[in-house]
């Protein structure tokens, strides 16, 4: 029970810097939606190679995030040899990735469709390339249990972010993508310089030995991540090369990116779970009770990302207005990608059966099955269904990944999940789902408000009823204790 208080303290505080901060972040959806046209396609440029930046950065960070966590809790390492080490490898494969992209622009350039527009590149280059160093100290953070400072930095970022947006795209009037990725850099730059006061404190130390064997646990990481990342980025890689119409594909994908982005909440919500919990599963290998601790952090995940799916679709005649009102017309992919999104956070649950006894080889190949599935859907479909192919791609890809790690771990590492109320959890959710649906479009939108809130309030109540009593909370709990 401590170590699930200390779970739900961390993934509040590191909430704060990813929840909040992506819903601050938000504000630049509303600006970009309505300051760059949708005929542009500027916001589908954007989409596209931020993209390109989420599968890079998995590629130089090399699965060291999480072999820093492994090796970094062995009794038998120095913490600062391991993060030294880690920091090497990210360090020359961010230096030979610079080289690369600068070295060979011109054939770059004409592979992705932006023979026209090399700036555009050479600046993103710069941002994955500061994000992947960044990526360590960060990673070290969370293995001090630092959150507070984690969640200022990042905030920190998300604040200096929002405002050079608002400086440029409203007081200045900016309506081209090129000052996304300017002020990106800018930010992206200042918060790696306030990161050298923690490096000067490290007692550096290269351990070849120590690199050999991170590297043999890292590889399948990465092979991990890289499938991981592109069942989250490959339909907005892909989409502008199969799209059979060339004009209009950065306009279609700037109407599905936009729409993502709201869906988005089930990814921050991941992530934040991921950032707090990730530490405290390997601190936790060792104790008896583990696999009661797993299978009741799984529970609460999905209890939680399941409350969060209902509050989006039942306030979307809400939360449309943060899109421009020419990207709106995609907002029925929404609750598939948040479903995407939930399959995706299951997935990430089960798979530290595998991290936990080094084999990590096995969540590389469930992850590779996923990503084949997806792109298979995304290259087959896309090109006459659009968009909603992507959305389904998702559905399909996590779905692949998430079953097979689930049968195999059962056989590999038994753990004894609440099926039946976990079962029951999501079948309500689809019931007051269905109920939303079926409302008539005509219907005032507070009228469609003020009746999901009631639906909403029906899932709340089963929670309170079943997992989480008035009187065990916090503060309020005293008025409903007899």
């Amino acid at each position: 029970m401590a170590n699930l208080k200390s779970l739900a303290k961390d993934t509040a505080i590191y909430g704060v810097s990813s929840i909040v901060g992506r819903f601050l972040n938000y504000m630049l959806v509303p600006l970009y939606t309505r300051c760059i046209s949708v005929e542009s396609g500027g916001y589908g440029i954007v989409t596209n190679l931020y993209a390109y930046t989420a599968l890079l950065l998995v590629i130089l960070t090399f699965g060291m995030e999480t072999t820093l966590f492994r090796y970094a809790n062995d009794e038998r390492e120095q913490p600062d040899t391991v993060f030294s080490t880690a920091m090497v490898v990210v360090g020359a494969l961010t230096a030979l990735f610079l080289l690369l992209v600068f070295g060979l622009i011109g054939p770059i350039g004409e592979l992705i469709h932006y023979a026209d527009h090399h700036e555009y590149i050479q600046i993103m280059a710069v941002v994955v390339a500061l994000d992947a160093l960044q990526a360590m100290p960060f990673s070290y953070l969370r293995f001090q249990k630092r959150p507070i400072r984690f969640a200022a930095l990042k905030l920190l970022f998300i604040g200096l972010n929002i405002g050079l947006n608002l400086l440029y795209y409203v007081v200045l009037g900016k309506d081209t993508p090129i000052y996304v990725f300017m002020l990106n850099l800018v930010c992206t730059g200042f918060i790696t310089f306030l990161f050298v006061p923690d490096l000067i404190k490290i007692r550096w130390h290269f351990d070849g030995a120590l690199l050999r064997r991170m590297l043999s646990y890292s590889w399948p990481v990465l092979m991990l991540g890289i499938a991981g990342i592109l069942n989250q980025v490959a339909d907005k890689i892909l989409f502008p090369l199969v799209y059979p119409d060339a004009a209009q594909a950065n306009v279609q994908l700037g109407i599905y990116g936009g729409c993502v982005k709201i869906a988005m909440i089930m990814a921050m919500i991941t992530q934040a779970f991921r950032y707090a919990y990730e530490p405290i599963v390997f601190a936790k290998s060792k104790d008896s009770d583990k696999n009661d601790y797993y299978a009741t952090a799984m529970k609460y995940f999905l209890v939680f990302t399941l409350l969060a799916f209902l509050c989006v679709v039942g306030w979307m005649p809400v939360l449309q207005y943060i899109l421009g009102t020419g990207y709106r017309e995609g907002l029925g992919v929404v609750p598939i990608v948040m479903a995407a999104e939930i399959m995706m956070g299951v997935y990430f649950n089960l798979s530290f059966w595998y991290k936990l006894i080094d084999k990590t080889i096995y969540g590389a190949w469930f992850s590779l099955a996923g990503c084949l599935v997806l792109l298979a859907v995304n290259i087959v479909f896309i090109p006459q269904y659009g968009y909603w192919a992507c959305a389904w791609g998702g559905v399909a890809g996590y779905g692949t990944a998430m079953v097979l790690s689930y049968v195999v771990g059962q056989q590999k590492n038994p753990i004894a999940y609440p099926m039946k109320e976990i079962g029951a959890y999501v079948l309500l959710t689809a019931v007051l789902y269905a109920l939303i649906s079926v409302q008539p479009a005509s219907w005032h939108p507070a009228v469609h408000v003020a009746i999901n809130t009631l639906l909403i309030g029906v899932f709340v109540a089963y929670i309170v009823k079943h997992d989480l009593p008035l009187q065990s909370l916090p503060v309020v709990g005293k008025y409903f204790r007899k």
